[in-house]
């Protein structure tokens, strides 16, 4: 009896696990069982491993053998784990001494041929294997620049499995990470495009200094798509940590492109309105993917023509926007991915869409009313900032006496501002006003004072206005106080926090 053991890495979710492959060699009648809850994908390891093996050059053991993948509670998928399974079979054949794979992680996927193709979720993969304390990693060629990433491990690439054997048979050395070419990003949309419209300039501001979520409703040509386009223009780049989240959610979708480094801009998912429920929040056989909601994980989620999406795919989103995350219940498992995103709503205020607005509506006020009725309250609820944009005239359209600010000036101010909350919220670890709980912003030192909030209290008091609606325009008066350089808010800021949620003053 033959036995060896390798190291791989297992991810669930956004989560990494590692991964011990084992191999027993046996006599019998030659198969290959493998076991450790393996999927369809991992399942059919058995007959890529053979093929590649022996086109590789080695022989292939005719025995009987069992590959187990530990902890085997715990579900296995995808084919990260052929280039593990075939070192591992080896080893314990006696064709190679796997000494120099002691404390390696190995993860690819295997050809027919032998070539080592790349896999989705490297990053994450990586990353979790320096957290279990390994510190030498062997992947797949094209995913060594992303593998690289991550800090703290020494990455060797493999374009085949020849090319692994030679490296533990004869210590040939293993190829280093490419030097990533210098990639500049194609510029953003800047807001000096957008003609008019302060109000939705403003409130397009105060949603990105404070992360509120932000609702543009009017007529076709108004502005809504052009003001939500550049809403990662004026937010700030991703530091470190949240580069790292959202590069790894990327990079398990398979939408990284090849030697890409850490995404630094904020993304931006715009979903077509025929987009079902389970590619808004996530979904799949097996064990879930990300959805949009995800892959805009520190970013934007964008819904244009809102009305026009499935109500069931809208009244999904309601959970990730109030908790930051998805947690996606499915027969084999359980998966959670990070979902904290500013939402954007554009909407037409009626079926019939006229340029011209109100003024030429052909709708009945039923038929106006059933329209943005299929956005349910308690989604709308959650919209921290709800404007309508009138229709722009000719003189906004064509003047150029006064060029609009760019999104560099307006972002300045909005990193200055967001600079301001993170440092009030350290203590807590809270980076932007919307993550700050209500509870928190109604007791000492942070209540505001009654003569302030006698407003918001009355409207409390009326039904108008709900205990939800009170914390978020709380939250809103404190980020236009940021937003201003003051370091508490005031009666005015309350009222224009308020104008911005209901459109009408306090």
């Amino acid at each position: 009896m033959s036995y060896a053991k390798v190291l791989c890495v297992g991810l669930v979710g956004v989560t990494g696990h590692l991964v011990e492959v084992e191999a027993d060699l046996s006599p019998g009648l030659p198969a290959v069982v493998l076991s450790g809850l393996p999927d369809t994908a991992l399942n059919e390891a058995r007959d890529r491993v053979r093929a590649a093996v022996v086109n590789s050059g080695q022989r292939w053991p005719n025995r009987r053998i069992t590959v187990n993948l530990l902890p085997a509670t715990l579900p296995k998928h995808g084919s990260a784990f052929d280039l593990a399974i075939a070192a591992a079979l080896l080893g314990g054949a006696g064709e190679l001494p796997l000494v120099a794979l002691d404390g390696v992680v190995l993860l690819g996927e295997l050809g027919l041929d032998g070539a080592v193709r790349p896999v989705r979720g490297v990053l994450p993969m990586v990353a979790a294997a320096v957290r279990a304390g390994i510190d030498r990693v062997v992947v797949p060629l094209d995913n060594a620049a992303e593998a690289a990433i991550v800090p703290g491990v020494r990455v060797r690439a493999v374009d085949s499995l020849h090319r692994l054997v030679a490296f533990v048979r004869d210590g040939t050395p293993l190829l280093d990470p490419p030097t990533p070419a210098p990639r500049v990003p194609p510029p953003a949309p800047d807001l000096a495009d957008v003609a008019g419209q302060p109000l939705g300039r403003r409130a397009l501001e105060v949603a990105a200094a404070g992360a509120h979520h932000l609702a543009l409703i009017g007529p076709p040509g108004a502005g809504k798509t052009m003001l939500a386009e550049r809403l990662p223009g004026i937010l700030p780049e991703l530091d470190d940590d949240t580069a790292l989240e959202v590069t790894a959610l990327h990079s398990i979708a398979g939408l990284l492109p090849p030697g890409a480094p850490l995404l630094r801009r904020p993304p931006f998912q715009a979903p077509h309105h025929s987009a079902t429920a389970a590619s808004l929040v996530g979904g799949g056989s097996g064990l879930a993917r990300p959805g949009a909601v995800s892959l805009a994980h520190r970013g934007v989620l964008f819904l244009d023509e809102v009305p026009e999406f499935h109500r069931v795919a809208l009244d999904a989103l309601r959970q990730p926007l109030e908790q930051g995350r998805v947690v996606l219940a499915r027969a084999k498992g359980t998966t959670e991915y990070p979902a904290r995103v500013q939402l954007v709503l554009a909407a037409n205020p009626c079926p019939c869409a006229k340029p011209s607005g109100d003024q030429h509506c052909e709708c009945t006020p039923l038929a106006r009313r059933r329209y943005l009725g299929r956005l349910s309250g308690p989604l709308l609820d959650r919209i921290d900032v709800r404007v309508r944009l009138d229709p722009l005239n000719a003189a906004a359209l064509m003047s150029s006496d006064a060029p609009s600010e760019s999104s560099a000036v307006v972002a300045e101010r909005v990193a200055r501002a967001r600079g301001a909350a993170a440092a009030r919220w350290r203590y807590a670890g809270w980076r932007v006003n919307a993550e700050v709980p209500g509870p928190e912003l109604r007791r000492p030192p942070w209540r505001l004072p009654p003569r302030d909030t006698k407003g918001l209290r009355e409207r409390l008091d009326t039904g108008s206005l709900s205990a939800r609606g009170f914390d978020r325009i709380v939250r809103m008066a404190w980020t236009i106080a940021d937003l201003d350089g003051r370091d508490r808010p005031d009666r005015d800021d309350v009222h224009e926090a308020t104008q911005l949620r209901t459109g009408e003053e306090s």
